[in-house]
């Protein structure tokens, strides 16, 4: 039964919706007694740009590739020497992992580290190990249109739109709400529908009023869901 409370932990672990469910154990963390040249070594086995620095099971940071070969240092320097960066750049192994992803985009890393709520190293996120998680968040496995409405900011209610489009037999799977990067006073609100065919859907949001920027029906080779990706795709080399 529906509580209207917030999933625990161990809800959320059911669901595979937490960080510590995305943990690549193939990535190892560097440690102080390592040299730079095994880092850069690691880094380019494993196809990723930043590693963590784990000393006593205690996060201290990440090293970046870049920051590595810009400093121009020899390969035998040991780790433990230098000061890592991104000490801040962490998430806690039962958050979910839409915080990963925005983690990632704020410090623009695609390796997140993840931690115990003791703040104990758990292991690492690497970004395209999430890619089928956020395409199963975005419906984009099942068939049906998809809306884009333009709309002011205040005006937004997803119980209204989702009542509209209730009322022509059909489910909001997904949705996903941007500032408009022309106004900051609107809105684009994407929608992924249950059914394929959207005409009545779009032609009751516009008797209500409501501005249909963009429709893509599923018998179009387009999916706009794969915009949704550019956040984390950006940082991934596939």
């Amino acid at each position: 039964m529906d509580t209207g409370l917030a999933p625990s932990p161990e809800e959320r672990t059911a669901l595979g919706m937490c960080a510590k469910d995305f943990i690549n154990p193939m990535v190892p963390p560097l440690k102080p007694a390592d040299s730079v040249g095994r880092a850069l070594a690691w880094m380019e086995e494993f196809r990723v740009h930043q590693l963590p620095l784990v000393e006593d099971g205690v996060y201290k940071g990440m090293f970046s590739e870049s920051a590595l070969y810009d400093a121009n240092l020899s390969p035998d320097v040991l780790l433990g020497s230098l000061t890592p960066d991104l000490a801040e750049c962490f998430v806690t192994e039962d958050q979910h992992f839409y915080e990963v992803i925005r983690i990632a985009e704020s410090f623009k890393v695609q390796t997140v580290p993840v931690l115990s709520n003791e703040r104990a190293f758990k292991g690492v996120i690497v970004l395209r190990d999430t890619v089928g998680a956020l395409a199963r968040a975005f419906a984009t496995q099942n068939p049906g249109g998809i809306i884009v409405l333009l709309m002011p900011a205040y005006n937004y209610s997803l119980a209204e739109i989702s009542r509209l489009v209730e009322s022509n037999n059909a489910k909001i799977l997904s949705s996903y709400v941007e500032p408009d990067t022309q106004d900051p006073t609107m809105v684009k609100v994407t929608l992924k529908l249950s059914v394929m065919e959207i005409s009545r859907v779009i032609a009751t949001l516009e008797r209500f009023g409501y501005h249909v920027a963009a429709r893509f029906d599923e018998n179009e080779d387009v999916d706009i869901s794969r915009e949704r990706l550019d956040i984390l795709l950006k940082y991934l080399e596939i």
